[in-house]
C-alpha cells in the first residue's frame, strides 16, 4: 500500500489529463516609459497512459501564459506506442540542434532523465527508461526532440503489418533472426583443421638454390697437382 501511495505521489493519478510547467522565460522590451516585460511558458500535458502533448504560450503575465500553453498542449495530444511502463525499442529524437537518445530499461530503473525530457516521459506514462541529451540544452528544443522520439516509436503489431509477416516472427525468442553461433567452437575447429592440414603435407624438398651452388663448384683432378716440367730438363734432352 505504501508503495502504491509513493507511485501516485511521484507519477500522479492516471486517466485524467495532467500538466506540468517545464520552463517560464521572461523577456523585456525597452520603450519610452521604461521596460515592458512579457512571459512565455512551456508546458507538457498528458494522461500517463500513452497520450502526451506540448504547449507554448506567451502573455504579459505568468498565469495567462501558463493557461495558453496548457490549452495548446491539450490540442496537440498524440498517442505514443508503449511497452508496459517503458518504450518498445531505442530511438533518437531530433529537433533543431538538440538530440535525445532514449532506450528501454528494466523494472526498478526509474526515469533516468532531466529537465523537459523527464517531464515528457512522466506525462506519457513511462516509469523505466534511460535517456541522454546530445547537443543543445535549450528546454524548448529538448522537449520537442523528446516528442519527436516518442512519435517515432512503433509496436510489434504495427511493424508486422507494415512488413506483412506474422507478429510471432517479430516477438519470438530470436525475433526472426538465426540463433547466435558459438564463435569459440568455430575458432577451435578452424585451428584443428589447419594443424591437420599441415601434418598431412609431405616434407618440402631442399631449396633449388643450394643445388645450383653445388653444381657451380669446380671439380678438382689429379693433373692440377702435378707441377709443370722445368725448362732445364728440356735443354738436357
Amino acid at each position: 500500500m505504501a508503495k502504491s501511495d509513493e507511485q501516485k505521489r511521484f507519477f500522479g493519478e492516471e486517466g485524467d489529463l495532467q500538466d506540468t510547467v517545464v520552463n517560464i522565460n521572461r523577456s523585456a522590451k525597452v520603450v519610452k516609459g521604461g521596460r515592458r516585460f512579457s512571459f512565455s511558458a512551456l508546458t507538457v500535458v498528458g494522461d500517463r497512459r500513452g497520450r502526451v502533448g506540448v504547449g507554448y504560450g506567451k502573455a504579459n503575465e505568468v498565469p495567462p501564459a501558463v493557461e495558453k500553453s496548457i490549452s495548446e498542449g491539450k490540442k496537440s495530444l498524440v498517442k505514443v506506442a508503449l511497452k508496459g511502463d517503458t518504450i518498445p525499442h531505442a530511438v533518437i529524437g531530433r529537433f533543431g540542434a538538440a538530440r535525445v537518445f532514449m532506450r528501454p530499461a528494466g523494472p526498478g530503473t526509474g526515469v533516468i532523465a532531466g529537465g523537459g525530457v523527464r517531464a515528457v516521459c512522466q506525462m506519457v506514462g513511462i516509469r523505466n527508461i534511460l535517456t541522454k541529451s546530445i547537443g543543445s540544452n535549450n528546454p524548448v528544443n529538448l522537449v520537442k526532440a523528446a516528442m519527436d522520439g516518442l512519435i517515432k516509436l512503433k509496436d510489434a503489431r504495427e511493424v508486422a503489418r507494415l512488413r506483412g509477416v506474422p507478429v510471432e516472427e517479430l516477438t519470438g525468442p530470436h525475433q526472426g533472426r538465426e540463433p547466435a553461433r558459438d564463435k569459440t567452437a568455430e575458432t577451435g575447429a578452424a585451428v584443428e583443421t589447419d594443424v591437420a592440414d599441415e601434418t598431412d603435407q609431405p616434407p618440402e624438398a631442399a631449396p633449388a638454390a643450394v643445388e645450383t651452388e653445388a653444381d657451380e663448384t669446380p671439380e678438382t683432378t689429379g693433373t692440377d697437382d702435378v707441377p709443370a716440367a722445368s725448362d732445364d730438363s728440356e735443354e738436357q734432352t
